[in-house]
């Protein structure tokens, strides 16, 4: 569908929400598909939301209480669904011919609201919006490291610290699978095959959300929390090798000195 899906609006609304690990988008049966990949439907009186199989949703001059009641619509095809989910919100300046970003802060401009466009708006925040949360999540453990670093510098005392860090660590570390290879952050969105046009919008709000540097920021980041679990599980190794050790000296002095006691018997 090529014609605008707002005819007449010179400002739109989107909100951005990251509701679960993913959303059965090909179960989804409650709306007017407008178009697809991803997918594009109506929602509420005369808004509209995309879809993304990785758990985010972009909702599109949506009231307030219109986006509750198809949230709820959505509910059964949550898988893992958040209890408090990541949200961004922009406003979208339409009609702008050179679609430069206007002097409004928070603001983005676009040339028109066909589906295209709206799509590639939705797939930019989306993205953004889950790398959010994954730096939400990243920063927590690395609140963690630091008092686990100092411990070690003090004498390479891990303790059960480290035992909870290495949980952490567990949940942390699946980030980066998801970030590749659900919603593939870095990747441009198949819609720019059939849209090649668009390829300078998409830079810009690419640049405009810096997703290529958070991106980035974080792959540094879950590359520390890597290595410092790596270092830990060492430490951890070496302390049960050596406790080990231990146990096996303890007892062959105790078999000397029980064969010593036995010849000082004998004799």
């Amino acid at each position: 569908m090529s014609g605008s899906l707002f005819p007449g609006k010179s400002r739109l609304h989107a909100r951005a929400l990251f509701i679960g690990e993913r959303i059965d988008v090909r179960a989804f049966q409650g709306a007017a598909r407008v178009a697809e990949g991803p997918l594009l439907v109506r929602a509420g009186a005369e808004g509209c939301a995309v879809l993304f199989r990785y758990g985010a949703v972009v909702l599109f001059a949506l009231q307030p209480m219109e986006e509750v009641a198809f949230l709820a619509q959505l509910q059964p095809l949550i898988g893992g669904a958040f209890a408090l989910p990541e949200a961004e919100e922009v406003e979208l300046g339409i009609g702008g011919e050179s679609e430069q970003r206007p002097d409004v802060p928070g603001a983005l401009s676009l040339a028109d609201t066909g589906a295209p466009r709206l799509q590639l708006v939705a797939d930019v925040l989306a993205k953004s919006v889950i790398l959010a949360q994954y730096e939400r999540q990243v920063t927590e453990v690395f609140d963690t490291i630091e008092p686990l670093a100092a411990g070690l510098r003090g004498g390479g005392r891990v303790g059960f610290r480290a035992r909870e860090l290495l949980r952490q660590i567990g949940d942390v570390l699946m980030v980066e699978h998801k970030m590749v290879g659900r919603a593939g952050v870095t990747e441009k969105p198949d819609l720019l095959w059939d849209h090649p046009e668009l390829e300078r919008l998409h830079a810009r709000l690419v640049g405009e959300y810096e997703l290529v540097d958070r991106h980035r920021a974080l792959d540094l980041k879950l590359e520390l929390i890597s290595r410092t679990a790596e270092t830990v599980l060492g430490l951890l190794q070496a302390k049960r090798s050596l406790r080990v050790e231990w146990y096996i000296v303890i007892l062959i002095l105790v078999e000397i000195l029980l064969s010593l006691y036995a010849m000082f018997i004998a004799g």
